[in-house]
């Protein structure tokens, strides 16, 4: 061996092991891990997306289902009844994948409808029973656990399940889309509000989709509205405010002749909402 040879760098630790080693401080509890955690992320150990996730998990483990679920006033569902010519296109406009299909009420859910399954029959306009295309719903309780769910919905292959209330009634649904989003953050197809485009954007049915981060004059000045931007400079923080608590995704409130319905939200600040000019309208938080 020559004896001027260099010995060969040791291979650089990869983040993870360097996070094990950092981690072998044994937290006695989460509160003391989730310190530990950001003073990783403060030494460069982990990225700001790595601990967002990891802190989604953790908190994952405290949610019910009710904090994430599309409340009941805000389900888009289709009526037995109604004929296939007429709520097609409201399949196409909504743009979902799944479609709980009732019978005459929200309370009485006969099975779950998937768009994909239209496909043909729409295609070679040939007559059908939409009995006969229902997949079963799947029922679960306001209070099962998002990590409970999230397990159940991997292991039956559901992306759907029907949130009931203590006395059976149906209180809303909640899809395995929204258990993801509170690990990874929102998660948005191309149906979903482009975080590319304008701040406000108008619709086809005439309702502005407006950014929470708009400054309240540039609003102002796209609508032809007059909110006050003194004591707030964001629609965000301006609809925090009426509400007097941070709204979850479906809740509505109307003032200074607007309706306002939080169209995203997580736990500390709006994202985007739903604005829709009208004479008059009842505020209503939650279900209908």
């Amino acid at each position: 061996m020559d004896d001027d040879a260099q010995p060969s760098p040791a291979p650089k630790a990869s983040w993870l092991e360097r996070l094990t080693h950092f981690l072998l401080r044994e937290p006695e509890n989460r509160g003391e891990l989730v310190d530990i955690l950001h003073s990783a992320f403060e030494r460069h150990l982990l990225d700001a997306d790595a601990l967002a996730m990891i802190e989604g998990v953790l908190n994952v483990g405290d949610m019910q289902v009710r904090d994430v679920m599309v409340p009941r006033s805000q389900m888009d569902v289709i009526d037995i009844s109604t004929p296939p010519d007429e709520f097609v296109p409201f399949v196409i406009e909504a743009a979902h994948s799944r479609f709980p299909v009732i019978d005459g009420s929200k309370d009485d859910v006969l099975g779950i409808l998937l768009a994909k399954d239209l496909l043909r029959f729409y295609a070679l306009d040939e007559e059908f029973d939409v009995r006969d295309m229902l997949r079963p719903a799947v029922f679960i309780p306001e209070s099962k656990r998002l990590n409970v769910l999230l397990k159940d919905f991997r292991n039956n292959r559901n992306h759907m399940a029907i949130v009931v209330d203590e006395y059976g009634g149906v209180a809303g649904l909640v899809t395995i889309e929204d258990v993801m989003e509170q690990i990874v953050g929102d998660i948005e197809d191309e149906y979903d509000y482009d975080e590319s485009e304008d701040n406000v954007v108008l619709d086809r049915r005439g309702h502005w989709r407006v950014k929470g981060g708009t400054e309240i004059g540039d609003l102002n000045e796209a609508i032809g509205a007059s909110f006050n931007d003194e004591e707030f400079d964001t629609v965000a923080g301006l609809v925090t405010n009426k509400f007097g608590h941070v709204p979850k995704r479906g809740e509505a409130i109307a003032f200074d002749g607007y309706r306002f319905q939080i169209v995203r939200a997580d736990s500390r600040r709006v994202h985007s909402v739903l604005i829709e000019k009208i004479p008059q309208f009842t505020p209503t938080v939650g279900d209908d």
